[in-house]
């Protein structure tokens, strides 16, 4: 399955949920906000929602600092 993340072409298996892609990518759902065909997502609540070949993912990763 292709999708498209950040801006730039993905391969990932077919059937796989935002939580398997998160994994994948090894980023922690607590620390990230998802927008899936221009849609904001609550992360927790869409965690197993499957995705499909050429949606679109944008994800903005929150950066603590001091």
């Amino acid at each position: 399955m292709n999708l498209q993340v950040n801006g730039a072409e993905f391969q990932f298996d077919t059937g796989s949920s935002i939580g398997q892609l998160l994994k994948q990518l090894d980023l922690h759902p607590d620390r990230v906000v998802l927008e899936l065909n221009q849609n904001i997502l609550n992360t927790a609540d869409n965690i197993n929602t499957q995705l499909h070949d050429g949606d679109k993912l944008e994800i903005i990763q929150f950066v603590g600092g001091g």
